[in-house]
């Protein structure tokens, strides 16, 4: 699914919104099947140029946004990811070999690209088995962390820890945009289970970067695709969402408790296996023993 939102006739963006993955695993306690949230690929171009932002997880959605690039009839000069969760760059070479293009990044967020490889075997290619290409990482960095499309910046704004260390936007000034990648949510549940000390206040912190550039328009990596774009509403909702996680930590014991109570919060919300997920790792925190191992067995169980 794609949605035109061109601004000028300089430059404009297009989003296109891959539909949940069906994923390995027990059900849900509320008896829903486990599925992954929506993954949003953004197409920033010009006249004749793009930039595509956060590139989907598996072969047959790099397929379908490889075709939707190609319908557009830009030239494909860059692919950037936002930080180094898989679901956000594990087709990039796949894309960036069928377009001649070059993948970009933060210098942090390729060293968490490395340990996202590292962790395929444990956790990617258990979830969704066959499903993913090769992912060698290739990324580099850019001086001043800065794109320019057609003499238009695309700036890569690092804003430190959100659902994972190292994380980035993309700020477009020209169009008033910010492609937020996992920082800002739109409509789904968000993904707290590397927020496992119960310290929300990093993330709090990389909102505000966001909000700091005053974009009136936000393009969240995982969305609802029936939702607007609108920059104000994302960010309240976004800090909301911590602020209900927070609350919630503090009045119940079990991950199951906080899962209920998180749904009960945010009815309208998608997602709900990476909710569960989150309540898992949350509480294992609390019991103690070794952090990465904890983080596989709430994907896992």
């Amino acid at each position: 699914m794609s949605t035109n939102t061109n601004t000028n006739v300089d430059i404009g963006y297009d989003v296109f919104v891959a539909d949940p993955l069906a994923m390995s695993g027990p059900a849900l306690p509320n008896g829903q099947p486990r599925v992954f949230q929506p993954i949003a690929v953004t197409l920033i171009h010009g006249r004749q140029d793009a930039v595509l932002a956060d590139p989907p997880l598996t072969r047959q959605q790099a397929e379908k946004v490889g075709d939707w690039v190609e319908a557009s009839g830009k030239r494909l000069t860059h692919i950037v990811a936002t930080h180094g969760h898989g679901d956000h760059w594990f087709t990039a070479g796949m894309l960036a070999e069928r377009f001649g293009a070059q993948v970009v990044t933060t210098a942090g967020a390729i060293a968490q690209m490395h340990n996202n490889v590292y962790a395929r075997e444990v956790l990617w290619d258990v979830i969704w088995p066959g499903q993913i290409p090769p992912s060698p990482v290739t990324a580099v960095t850019v001086p001043g962390n800065r794109l320019t499309l057609e003499g238009h910046d695309v700036n890569i704004v690092e804003v430190g820890h959100a659902d994972s260390d190292d994380s980035a936007v993309l700020h477009v000034p020209d169009l008033d945009l910010v492609v937020a990648g996992d920082v800002i949510y739109n409509g789904v549940h968000m993904y707290l289970a590397e927020s496992a000390d119960g310290n929300l206040g990093p993330w709090r912190k990389a909102i505000d970067t966001v909000a700091a550039l005053q974009p009136r328009r936000i393009v969240a990596s995982h969305q609802n695709k029936n939702l607007d774009d609108n920059a104000e509403r994302l960010i309240a909702e976004t800090r909301r969402y911590l602020d209900d996680a927070e609350a919630a930590l503090a009045t119940h014991d079990t991950p199951a408790e906080f899962f209920q109570a998180m749904l009960k919060r945010n009815p309208e919300h998608l997602g709900p296996t990476v909710l569960w997920v989150s309540s898992r790792a949350l509480y294992l925190a609390r019991e103690g023993g070794d952090p990465v191992q904890n983080l596989v067995a709430a994907w896992r169980q």
